[in-house]
């Protein structure tokens, strides 16, 4: 049970419009996606996991769901989809699915229905509540796109609550025949063979039952997105939730080695909730920290220390460095420790998810006003919310349309997609996107990285130190945040050991020249893996 391949593997995060683009309409596509299969196996990674395919009319983008058993035609088909999971499965890769399950689209036919009347049988599988006497909405909540989350149906005289846009009605998952009917949706993509979900905004699935006023947020700034306005005490992350996560668990363990992952933003005491009692709830609630973190050796050895103590037992750790939702990663930080951020990705205890691109350090692109395409941005404009920039196509080499397509791509490509590509840098030893190949293999390699304990070296100001080890055998690993020249004192039997990989490029070294009066040299931005005599 220990060693289930979502313990041990690593995931590959496929924002599918993104990635490849097959029929030259400038998204791309699954059959984009299964033709760069053995670049993934190349890599090394362990399963893919790809953001939403479900018909839609793409309001935003894919997670406005209008039927949850079929693939939208912009993607392709089903047949398309089972020949992407016969391929990735005989590559050893596993497929992770997104589940959208807090909203549908409102061209969905459940909420087509429930709108029709107030006496329609589905009305109750939305959230519709009565004005307050002055005719506004119920409540002060707020969407996480900004505006109200209510929007009236004058045929009804009601209002429908929306987390996120006006055309995401939320499903009420009070509503016993919703839970049966989502469950059932989990089970058609089981029975075609995938191997998980990733569950979008599964705190959000739950809504206080008296529908009470958010309080104020008193840290508010103006400038700040509109929903930061009001702390989210009662539109999510209510205790009821856990039951659901619970179901949903419940129809994957029906399934062998399945596994199930939740997109969860909150703090660390109410994060760990989501494991849920005695791990009956989500396999892996995703942590962001390491998103968020400034960027420094002090702060990220407290934050891995206190995440390693948070966890309740049997509570297996993950990281995560990127997402469509955020920043790149090289953006956030800086190429030179874009390197060390995936040497400590890789080497950390958990199962790690990297973010496609983030492996040859793609950034994020800028993007014209009249080119945004993302919702929140287009209704929050000049806050600096658009998730355009991370979502970009995948840079494959210096082509025309980067290799990614042969038509006009649906976002703009970098500028520096001629020298930061995946062709470029394959052939390149001491190219990023070799470390990562090389980290991965060395975390396959080496039992200590993928499934061994975890202990700090102790706190130093620009220096995060830390040993993996099981049974077999050690190994340290040492990264320096400073743009400077930094030592550290080591043990003895380190001089004897082995270098396995450095992100200078070092590998398979003696330490004979990097260790003098038991001092271990790194140079600026450098992070090393060893192995002790």
């Amino acid at each position: 049970m220990f060693d289930l391949w979502w313990r041990r593997g690593v995931i590959y995060q496929i924002y599918p419009r993104s990635f490849q683009d097959s029929n030259d309409d400038g998204v791309g596509d699954l059959d984009g996606i299964r033709c760069r299969l053995d670049y993934l196996h190349w890599l090394g990674v362990d399963a893919i996991w790809i953001s939403p395919i479900y018909p839609s009319p793409m309001a935003d983008f894919g997670y406005d769901v209008a039927d949850y058993c079929g693939v939208a035609p912009i993607f392709g088909t089903l047949p398309q989809f089972d020949a992407l999971i016969e391929e990735a499965h005989g590559l050893g890769l596993k497929v992770i699915l997104d589940f959208v399950p807090n909203h549908t689209s409102d061209q969905h036919p459940w909420f087509v229905e429930s709108r029709s009347s107030r006496s329609a049988g589905k009305r109750d599988w939305y959230i519709w509540r009565d004005p307050r006497p002055d005719g506004s909405p119920p409540n002060n909540w707020v969407s996480n796109f900004g505006g109200s989350a209510w929007t009236f149906d004058a045929p009804t005289q009601q209002y429908y609550y929306h987390a996120f846009l006006e055309q995401q009605p939320d499903l009420n998952w009070r509503n016993r025949d919703v839970r049966e009917a989502m469950y059932a949706a989990l089970r058609f993509w089981l029975d075609r063979g995938v191997d998980g979900f990733r569950v979008d905004v599964m705190w959000h699935l739950i809504k206080d039952a008296q529908f009470r006023d958010n309080p104020p947020n008193p840290a508010y700034q103006e400038g700040r997105p509109e929903i930061e306005r009001f702390l989210q005490l009662y539109s999510a992350d209510q205790p009821e939730v856990h039951d659901v996560v619970e179901e949903m668990r419940g129809v994957l363990d029906r399934y062998p080695e399945r596994v199930l992952i939740g997109e969860i933003y909150l703090p660390l005491e109410r994060l760990m909730a989501y494991y849920g009692k005695d791990s009956s709830g989500a396999h892996l609630p995703f942590n962001f920290q390491l998103i968020f973190a400034s960027w420094s050796a002090r702060t990220l050895t407290t934050m891995i220390r206190d995440y390693e103590a948070a966890l309740p037992e049997g509570g297996w750790p993950n990281w995560v460095l990127g997402n469509h939702d955020q920043h790149r990663l090289a953006s956030r930080i800086g190429l030179e420790q874009a390197r060390v951020a995936a040497m400590l990705l890789l080497t950390l205890r958990g199962t790690p998810t990297i973010y496609y691109g983030d492996e040859i350090g793609m950034t994020d692109v800028a993007i014209p006003p009249e080119a945004a395409q993302d919702p929140w941005e287009l209704r929050e404009p000049g806050l600096g919310l658009g998730r355009d920039p991370e979502r970009a196509p995948m840079q494959w080499d210096d082509g025309p349309g980067a290799g990614f397509t042969r038509g006009r791509p649906w976002l703009p490509l970098a500028a520096t997609y001629r020298e930061c590509n995946v062709a470029r840098m394959k052939a390149d030893a001491n190219s990023l996107l070799r470390l990562y190949r090389d980290l991965i293999r060395l975390r396959r390699q080496r039992s200590a990285l993928s499934l061994g304990g975890f202990r700090l070296l102790g706190e130093f100001p620009d220096l995060l130190a830390y040993e993996r080890f099981d049974s077999k055998e050690r190994l340290q690993v040492f990264l320096n945040f400073s743009a400077a020249e930094n030592a550290i004192v080591v043990e003895k039997d380190l001089i004897g050991g082995k270098l396995l990989v450095s992100t200078a490029g070092d590998r398979n070294a003696g330490l004979a020249d990097r260790i003098k009066e038991g001092l271990l040299a790194l140079r600026g931005g450098e992070g090393v893996v060893i192995a002790p005599s």
